[in-house]
């Protein structure tokens, strides 16, 4: 094991519990129509590591690309070929540490009474492949898993 963070969470349950390792790719802040429906919340806060950076213990189920806990019905890490989304909010530790947006997605529909984060990128809609480039990721990166909404 090397000497990288490791973040851990779980759902309100805790019959589904994670690890992420490392720093994450990129925390992001999320103001879409369905980020807002599953979050029950004005936006969602998350994070991206890398596939192999991210273990899990326990049963999910999914709808809509989304990952959740059958039981308790907390949202859990949405989990692609390459990355690992995981909601600030399920990590055990709070507040969280390093872990500070550097973006926004789907400011339209930021709620009037939220800022802007200074200094950080604020995007109309999804980042997109060039946007990934221009922040030092790969040209062909894909963006984010599950950030297709209005």
């Amino acid at each position: 094991m090397s000497n990288d963070i490791m973040r851990s969470g779980s759902c309100l349950c805790g019959g589904v519990q994670f690890r992420v390792t490392g720093e994450p790719l990129r925390v992001g802040l999320c103001h879409c129509k369905d980020c807002r429906k599953t979050s029950g919340s004005a936006y969602q806060a998350f994070a991206i590591w890398p596939r192999q950076a991210f273990e899990s213990e326990g049963i999910t189920s999914t709808y809509g690309g989304r990952s959740f806990c059958p039981t308790c019905g907390s949202r859990l890490p949405s989990v692609g070929e390459d990355e690992a989304e995981v909601m600030i909010g399920s990590l055990d530790v709070a507040p969280t540490e390093g872990l500070e947006p550097s973006y926004e997605l789907w400011i339209g529909r930021r709620e009037h009474w939220l800022h802007p984060l200074p200094e950080a990128r604020q995007f109309e809609h999804d980042r997109t492949a060039a946007d990934s480039a221009a922040d030092g990721g790969e040209a062909g990166e894909q963006p984010e898993p599950h950030r297709k909404s209005a």
